[in-house]
């Protein structure tokens, strides 16, 4: 299981890193919001943890648009404010729990676990295969159909698929797409031009036809996911 902990304070960052790992975890640390946001847009994570009084953007504001975009990912909120109000506020912001420093690290464990229990019960939760017309994707699995047939895909057709579906119905630039090529560092294809990404939303587009979305270019701009064949 894949978890992304948001914390800037690098001395229990490290420390609740290595507890997770220890307990079985694979997790990745993002020591401010800014960095926070991009990597739980960008890539798959199983569950969150993320400190509210994170530097750059705060947790608040990433917890909104991380529910916004990945709205069955389960977000688990730390913080030091332990007033019934920032309580209200973490929860009305799309935390599933919460919990407030200092903490046992036991507690921290059997919390996690139980979201993600919740999040594989009834209907499978984040684990479920999404349904975009004719398309499904399942981050999971890696696999993508298309009225029930697979679609092949390179790595990096894989992860601009991903990408653009997680911001569908916004603009996608071809510096997110770099930058979401380069993050990922998974053994992808040579090649991260303006020509190289141009070649292989080409062969996206061509494998997602009948599918019921089309990527739209927006001159100047980038690339839009939207319903309707193109």
């Amino acid at each position: 299981m894949k978890l992304l902990l948001a914390e800037d304070d690098a001395i229990l960052a490290d420390a609740l890193a290595a507890s997770l790992t220890k307990a079985g975890f694979e997790v990745e640390v993002a020591p401010n919001g800014a960095v926070a946001e991009f990597l739980l847009l960008r890539q798959h994570f199983d569950l969150g943890v993320l400190d509210l009084g994170l530097p750059m953007v705060d947790g608040l504001t990433v917890l909104k648009r991380v529910r916004a975009a990945k709205p069955a990912l389960p977000m688990l909120v730390l913080t030091a404010l332990d007033g019934l109000e920032h309580r209200v506020a973490g929860l009305n912001a799309g935390a599933d729990d919460y919990l407030t420093k200092p903490f046992d690290f036991p507690e921290l464990e059997a919390r996690i676990r139980a979201l993600l229990r919740r999040a594989r019960g009834a209907g499978g939760g984040a684990a479920a295969a999404q349904q975009f017309g004719k398309l499904a994707f399942d981050r999971d699995a890696r696999r993508a159909t298309l009225d029930g047939a697979p679609i092949e895909l390179s790595p990096r057709e894989w992860m601009l698929l991903d990408l653009l579906l997680t911001q569908r119905d916004r603009v996608v630039t071809k510096d997110q797409i770099a930058e979401s090529w380069a993050v990922e560092r998974s053994g992808a294809e040579p090649g991260s031009g303006a020509g190289s990404i141009e070649v292989y939303i080409h062969r996206l587009r061509r494998k997602l036809e009948g599918s019921g979305l089309a990527i739209r270019t927006v001159r100047g701009l980038g690339y839009l996911l939207e319903e309707g064949e193109s």
